[in-house]
């Protein structure tokens, strides 16, 4: 069994598909599959799929969608098992358990991989840590679950993801800046802050890679542009480390130079107190 839940849910035994086409049959092989290996309580799926107005037939209709996607494991096992699916698709004692190894699932691929980058980045291994957290990042086919109706579980399940997502990115930004390829990175962080134009961490980035560039009058409007976006939707002025890092390149702040960059250090704490 292999299972996909970063972009469009697609799970497949033997090649054939077991993801089913109702919407709420499906909520459910997705929230199994984001806990393979683990007991999901009956409470949680029935929570997922209708929120907290469960309808009187909610335990039977649950398990209805229980029974079909059996029925179609087990197709897609073949003959030969007919008792298979019911062991892949287990009962347990107030939920349900998808019974196969965590790594069936590219989530705990992305998880592992994202993990070894960021073990490899903290050890100043950088060129390392780059290509694990592009490995990781490869397997992101969209966002995550994005032919999925998302009830009040996946929604956590699916903010939690994407959050995790924009982390290893982030850090495989870093990665690259240490290793001098700011020019290369501009594009790639001018979409990132149109995508999250509140975000210090990425400005501070962007910021960065302009000024290694030679574009010092670039990164200095960047920051009055987040500065004032800031002040008109927050009330807020932007972060402590971030006014450190606009007034360095002011200054010409040789700790804004690769050389000078210290290992083990984020982009956006260059200027940490």
């Amino acid at each position: 069994m292999h299972i996909k839940v970063l972009g469009a849910l697609n799970a497949e035994v033997n090649g054939t598909s077991i993801v089913p086409t109702a919407s709420k049959p499906r909520q459910v092989l997705a929230l199994l599959a984001l806990h393979c290996g683990q007991i999901v309580p009956v409470s949680t799926l029935m929570e997922e799929i209708w929120g907290t107005d469960l309808p009187p037939s909610s335990l039977t209709t649950l398990q209805t969608y229980i029974l079909q996607l059996r029925r179609m494991l087990r197709t897609a096992m073949g003959p030969e098992t007919p008792n298979a699916a019911k062991d892949v698709l287990a009962t347990r004692y107030g939920g349900y358990l998808l019974q196969r190894p965590a790594e069936t699932v590219d989530v705990y691929r992305f998880e592992h991989l994202a993990g070894q980058g960021q073990r490899a980045f903290e050890n100043g291994e950088d060129t390392h840590a780059a290509t694990l957290l592009h490995d990781a990042l490869d397997l992101w086919e969209g966002p995550a679950l994005v032919d999925v109706r998302t009830g009040p579980v996946l929604q956590i399940e699916v903010m939690r993801l994407e959050q995790c997502r924009l982390i290893a990115r982030e850090r495989r930004i870093d990665a690259e800046l240490r290793l001098g390829r700011h020019v290369e990175l501009i594009a790639e962080l001018s979409d990132l802050i149109a995508r999250h134009p509140q975000h210090e961490g990425l400005h501070s980035q962007a910021m960065v890679a302009l000024y290694r560039s030679g574009r010092q009058a670039s990164a200095l409007s960047l920051y009055r542009r987040l500065r004032q976006r800031l002040i008109d939707e927050l009330g807020v002025e932007p972060s402590p480390q971030l006014q450190r890092m606009h007034q360095a390149m002011l200054n010409v702040d040789p700790r804004l130079d690769i050389t000078a960059n210290p290992h083990r250090t984020s982009t956006f704490d260059l200027y940490a107190a």
